[in-house]
Parts: structure tokens; C-alpha cells; sequence
């Protein structure tokens, strides 16, 4: 009898236990959003289910702990268990639902963000693709440092990279390369998401040919250099690109234009692309260049890049360029993914760098993201 009144008591004190874990539970979700008559009714509870432990440590050091039958005790207190702890189960599906409703929220404000920020990206290619190429180049003036000119700058040269990628890979399809296996040569031991995905690869190839180089200005005197190059943007920014390659042969644009062809096509790859090495000894013969498709796109793209070059180097702030070493941890400063659907809700994991696909930039105090192709470590 003695062992079935303490299990009574026993029962009794746990389920008392729970009340008041009930009873804080609800006296937290009342606090926000504020309600007072809640907070009131179970700031109360707490109160009542306090002095019922109070009154049973009082019986139990007196040792009255017996009461009712014993077993009519244990049911009660069961009851109450498990009332307690349908309102904690409540009370839980209440704040999870608060949380749905918040990021849903949330979710609507980010997706009219998405909207605005879709509707201006169209508009600027509306305006790069007006009937005056360059026009959207035309609004950038001298400044010190201005990192919306840059970033237009940079977007509109990979524009023309991504053009070139796409291009590349058509001549390699048409030359019966496996695509593979040469995407396999850049980046090896990847894995990608998708089959399309292999195109990160070839333009991290491409952007790591392209901007080689880039933040050396071979120049010294600051002031000069930064209005020379500025020069050098207005006037490529709206010329007739083959026209202005024969009519400034040895330009700076000129050199590095052949310096990048020549290290980028190898004399294999132009051969299997075209069965002969005529754009090439174009090229390297002064004052000539080819009229190909191909080249073209090349020289398009190149032209992009060194608008960049050349607007950055007539900034007062140095430009830096950097890559992400590979198997870093991803970071939301400085890097940006190339592939989104990577983030999809209830990913377990680490997301790691598997390569760089186009590098970052740092000057004064702006970072421009790099983008990389990543993988869930773990």
C-alpha cells in the first residue's frame, strides 16, 4: 500500500512538473505579440502550479503523502500529463506556424525584390541592345570611384564571355571533341548537378585566360595613368571594332587582343576547329585580323574585357582581382553561386567551392562577388 502511494505521489509532483512547463510555454508565447489577458492567465498558472508543489513538498515532509486511493491519484495525474502535454504540442504548432506564415512573408517580399530587380536587369539589356551598341556605356563619366559603373561594365563583359562559352563549345561539338573529357582537363573530379552545367567549366577556362593580368597597369604616375585609361574607355566604348584594329594596329587594345587570342587558341585547337592556321598567321601578321564568326566573338569579348580593364584603372582606388581557392567554405560576402537551385529548403550539409567560374573584385570598400560552382560537403 505504502509502495502505490508514493508512485501516486510521484505521479502526482511530475505531473505538476509539466503544468508549469505548460504554463511558461504559454506565458512565452503570449510576450510576442504582446497580450496582456494571456500573459495575466498564464503568469496565474505558474502561480497555482508552483503552490501545489509547495503544498506537496509540505505533505511529504510531514509525511502525508497519501490522500485519495492511490490508484484513482495515478489516473488523475496521467490525465493531467497528458493534457499538459497536448498544450505544449499546441502551443508548438502555433509558434511553427507563426514562423510559416513569417518566411512566407518574407518569401512574397523577396520575390517582389526578384520581380523589381528582373524587370531593371531586362531594362539594361533593353538599352544594351538598343540600335546604338554601346549606349549604355555612353552615361560613364571620370569619377574617382563609382562601383555601379563597374559592376554595369562587368555584367556587360560577361555577357559577351557567357556569348563566347556558348559559341566555344558549338565549334568543339562541330570538331567531334568530347565535351567531357575537356571539361574533365580544366576542372577534373567534379561532379555536376546537371549535364549543362559543364559550361561553368569551360567559362571558368575562358575568364581565367581573359583576365590574366588584369590589375597590372604598367604604368607609374597615378593621376596620368588613371586619365590615360579613361581615354582609352571613350574610345573603344562606340568604335567600329574591326575598323578601329586597322586603323590602330599597334594600339594597346591591338596587343592585347593578339597576346589573348594566341595564348587562349592553341595552333591544335584552331586546326581542329578549321582544318588550317590562317586566323592565326592574321593575327600575328601586323594589321590584319580575320573576318571568322569565331574571332569575332573572340574580339567582342575581348573588347568587353578591356572596357573593364580599362575603366578600372581610372579609378582612384586600386582594383584588385581575386579567385576562390577550391574546397573553401562558400561565403555570401564574397561569393555568389552560380547554380541557385543548389539552396533548395532542407539541404544538409556544408557548401564548399568546387571551382572558380568568374573571379571577384575588391577596390576601396566594395567587393563584387566572385561566382563559384559549389558542393555539399558532409
Amino acid at each position: 500500500m505504502e509502495d502505490s502511494q508514493n508512485r501516486a505521489f510521484l505521479a502526482k509532483l511530475f505531473a505538476a512538473v509539466s503544468s508549469i512547463k505548460a504554463a511558461y510555454a504559454e506565458l512565452q508565447i503570449a510576450q510576442l505579440p504582446y497580450d496582456n489577458d494571456a500573459v495575466q492567465s498564464a503568469d496565474q498558472a505558474v502561480v497555482d502550479e508552483l503552490k501545489l508543489i509547495s503544498e506537496l513538498k509540505r505533505r511529504f515532509m510531514k509525511n502525508q503523502i497519501g490522500s485519495s486511493p492511490p490508484h484513482v491519484t495515478l489516473l488523475l495525474a496521467e490525465i493531467q500529463e497528458q493534457q499538459s502535454l497536448m498544450r505544449i504540442y499546441e502551443i508548438t504548432m502555433k509558434k511553427m506556424q507563426d514562423e510559416i506564415e513569417n518566411r512566407a512573408r518574407k518569401i512574397s517580399f523577396l520575390k517582389e525584390d526578384l520581380r523589381v530587380i528582373i524587370q531593371n536587369n531586362r531594362g539594361m539589356e533593353r538599352k544594351m541592345n538598343a540600335s546604338g551598341p554601346f549606349s549604355v556605356l555612353d552615361g560613364v563619366r571620370f569619377s574617382d570611384s563609382n562601383p555601379n559603373d563597374f559592376i554595369m561594365v562587368l555584367s556587360y563583359a560577361l555577357r559577351s564571355v557567357r556569348n563566347f562559352v556558348r559559341f566555344f563549345i558549338r565549334e568543339m561539338e562541330r570538331a567531334s571533341w568530347d565535351i567531357q573529357a575537356a571539361a574533365n582537363s580544366i576542372q577534373p573530379h567534379i561532379n555536376f548537378s546537371k549535364r549543362d552545367h559543364k559550361a561553368f567549366a569551360f567559362e571558368s577556362f575562358v575568364c581565367g585566360e581573359i583576365f590574366c593580368g588584369f590589375n597590372d597597369p604598367n604604368f607609374s604616375k597615378i593621376y596620368q595613368r588613371r586619365v590615360f585609361f579613361f581615354e582609352q574607355f571613350k574610345k573603344l566604348r562606340s568604335a567600329s571594332l574591326i575598323q578601329f584594329l586597322r586603323q590602330n594596329p599597334n594600339s594597346l587594345f591591338g596587343k592585347f587582343l593578339k597576346s589573348k587570342y594566341l595564348q587562349f587558341v592553341h595552333p591544335k585547337m584552331e586546326f581542329s576547329f578549321f582544318g588550317n592556321l590562317n586566323q592565326r598567321k592574321k593575327v600575328m601578321s601586323s594589321g590584319e585580323y580575320p573576318e571568322t564568326e569565331f574571332f569575332k566573338v573572340f574580339a567582342e569579348m575581348s573588347r568587353r574585357v578591356w572596357l573593364l580593364h580599362c575603366l578600372a584603372f581610372s579609378f582612384e582606388h586600386e582594383v584588385g582581382i581575386f579567385q576562390v581557392e577550391k574546397n573553401s567554405k562558400f561565403s555570401e560576402v564574397y561569393m555568389e553561386s552560380v547554380d541557385d537551385d543548389l539552396f533548395a529548403p532542407g539541404t544538409d550539409g556544408e557548401f564548399r567551392v568546387a571551382f572558380t567560374v568568374v573571379p571577384g573584385f575588391k577596390f576601396h570598400c566594395t567587393v563584387v562577388q566572385s561566382q563559384v560552382y559549389l558542393f555539399l560537403s558532409g
